[in-house]
Parts: structure tokens; sequence; C-alpha cells
């Protein structure tokens, strides 16, 4: 729990769970989204990342989901529906809804057809921004199964040698269940980082991000966020060809695979820009679960003696122990437990202040953020 306290020495403020839910739903409706369900979805999704320390996936993603809403780039009361079924499979007509309304839908079918066939496997075209993708693991991983969830996303990031961006951020996530609640829970970019971490490093005054994040407009490698974010773009997992950055691309690509093109959405380059709206998303995505007491017997006793082991594994540094996918997570949320909410630094909130103005909505209570001790 020590890196979680370390990590709350930035946080200045902290906001309570139903405060946010409430003031994420009123600016939903007060945009155009007259379903209480769907703009509830919108809050399960902000707050799932930022409870657990993802900020660029939290509410540094609400003005997104109040422009789409409020230039109808998406459908507010979208409803997914069934295309095409055949087994454990099924690809689905996300009915340009909500990314999150979609999400949940495509994950809870999938485990339906887990529970009867051992696997479900669903592919959407039509979809949007769903957020962070580890959410729709959980879902499955909450009721005893292996979840994965993959997006394609706007291309924000230069294929290894190009000039060009024609990639998304396009994440890979499982989310496997071990024993007591414990879980693998692994949630990744297959850019280096998400485009949300370089806005957040800007928005915080940052004048630069490590090596390896981004590229000025011609792919090349730059460290100033500014220039990436308003002229340049990303670089895959690895950074540049010398460092791996191949691998990455190879993965992104993977993931266009699994999604735009296997779901018959928009694909690549073809995917809109980042913050347009002249046409609709037409995300393509895929959704797996699986039931594990289809294979070898004793899954989740395996899975957590695997990572009690690694956990215990000799660290270079004492003070930073070994750690396994969804362990930064876990801390985070005991923190949020231990403040007694959310836990933002002083320039998320701000960026809140200003929606609440912008969109005429009352805003809520703070506290100031006071670090706890930990056992």
């Amino acid at each position: 729990m020590e890196a979680a306290a370390e990590r709350g020495l930035d946080y200045h403020f902290v906001v309570q769970k139903q405060h946010m839910q409430d003031f994420i739903v009123k600016c939903a409706e007060k945009v155009g989204c007259n379903d209480s369900n769907q703009a509830k979805s919108i809050a399960r999704m902000l707050i799932y990342a930022d409870e657990r320390g993802h900020f660029s996936h939290g509410i540094n993603r609400l003005h997104i989901y109040l422009r789409d809403l409020q230039t109808k780039t998406c459908k507010s009361n979208g409803c997914p529906k069934i295309l095409k079924q055949k087994g454990a499979t099924a690809l689905i007509d996300g009915d340009n809804a909500l990314g999150s309304v979609v999400g949940e839908y495509c994950m809870n079918l999938a485990c339906k057809i887990a529970n009867e066939n051992g696997i479900g496997w669903i592919s959407v075209n039509n979809s949007n921004h769903f957020g962070a993708a580890g959410r729709y693991g959980h879902i499955a991983a909450d009721k005893g199964l292996i979840g994965f969830a993959f997006t394609n996303t706007s291309p924000t990031t230069f294929p290894t040698r190009s000039a060009q961006k024609a990639l998304g951020t396009n994440p890979i996530s499982i989310v496997a269940p071990a024993e007591g609640g414990d879980k693998f829970a692994l949630d990744m970019a297959t850019s280096t980082v998400a485009f949300g971490k370089v806005e957040i490093a800007e928005r915080k005054g940052k004048e630069f991000v490590p090596s390896g994040w981004g590229a000025n407009e011609k792919g090349v490698e730059e460290v100033n966020p500014k220039i990436i974010l308003q002229r340049g773009g990303l670089l895959p997992l690895g950074g540049n060809e010398e460092s791996g950055g191949y691998k990455g691309t190879g993965l992104c690509q993977m993931v266009e695979i699994l999604c735009g093109i296997m779901a018959g959405g928009a694909f690549g380059k073809n995917v809109r820009e980042w913050m347009g709206t002249a046409q609709k998303a037409d995300l393509g995505q895929c959704y797996i679960a699986v039931d594990p007491e289809c294979f070898a017997d004793g899954f989740s006793n395996r899975l957590q003696q695997f990572l009690d082991e690694t956990r215990n594994l000799e660290s270079i540094d004492s003070s930073l122990p070994v750690r396994c996918a969804g362990d930064f997570s876990k801390s985070h949320m005991i923190l949020t437990e231990k403040v007694g909410g959310l836990v933002y630094h002083k320039s998320q909130i701000e960026y809140l202040q200003n929606i609440s103005k912008e969109h005429e909505i009352p805003f809520f209570e703070v506290t100031n953020f006071k670090a706890p001790k930990f056992e």
C-alpha cells in the first residue's frame, strides 16, 4: 500500500462517489440523455476508472461523451441488437449507442452464452468509445468467468516506420478471477500509453513526458506533450523500432482484426479522427467470456498460487514490491476507501468546475485530501 500513499501526495481533493455519480448523470441529462439508465452507465464507466487511479479514462473523458450527446454524434437512446448468432458467437449492431451501454450489453451477453457453451465471443460494430477496457473484463470475472475486451479507436498512433497516424491505442484487457475476490486484471493500450495520459500531463503543466510515449507530426519521437497533442501523436508499445515498437504495431493490428475488420466496423485510418464529430465513430469491439471450469479443475486456486508467488519474488528495491496486473488498481481502491471518496488533482477539479459552469450544473462538495496511514 506504500505506493498508493506515495501517489496520494499528489492529490488535493476528495469527492464522494455518490456526488460524482449525481454530477455526471445531471450533465448527461442536460445535453440530451433522457434515459437515466444510460446516463448512469456513463457514470459507472468513468467512476470505475477513477476509483482505480486510471484518470486518463475517468472524468478526464467526460467532455467527450457530453459533446457526442450534444451534437447527436451518438444516440442518447441507442439500443444494441443481435444481427447474427451461431453457436457461441454473435455479431451485434451497437446502434450508435453510448460505448458504455454497448459494452455492458455485449459482455453480459457473452457471459450468458459462456454459461451455456463454455465460451461466448461477441463482435460489435457501430459502437462508440467505451472507457477503460478492463471494466468489461471485470463484469465477467465477477461472475466467475475470464473476461476479455478489445476495441479499436481513432487513429492517433504512428505505425512503426510510418509518418502517418493509422492506428488507434487499441487496448487489450483480460480479467481472471482468483480466490477471495483477488484477480489478474490486465488493461493496456497497444500504444506505449493511452492518449489521455498525455492529456493529463499537459493539464498538470508538465513540459515533457517520458521518451517513447509520443511523436511529432512526422512520426519522430517527441517528449513535449503540447506538440504530441496538437500536431503529433502516439508511438506503438515499445516506442521506436529499435526498442521494439514493431511489436506494439503488431498488437495494434491484431486488435484491429478482432474488432473493426471482424465486426464490419470502421478500421485503421478509416476510423474518424480523435475528437471529431463530422461522422459517427462506428468503432468495432470484441468481448469474450470463458468459463474456466470447462478446463482443468482448480483454476482459481492455481491462479492464486501464481499471483502470490509472483508478488513474493525478491524485488530489486525493497520499497517497490513485485506486482501483478491489477495490483495498482487494488491499492488505489484501498486508498479511496481510506479517505472516503475519489481522489483528484486540483487540475481535474478545475476541469470539472469548467464543465459545471458551461452546462449550468451545480458543483458538488469537495474536501481536502489528507494522506492516510497504511498498515
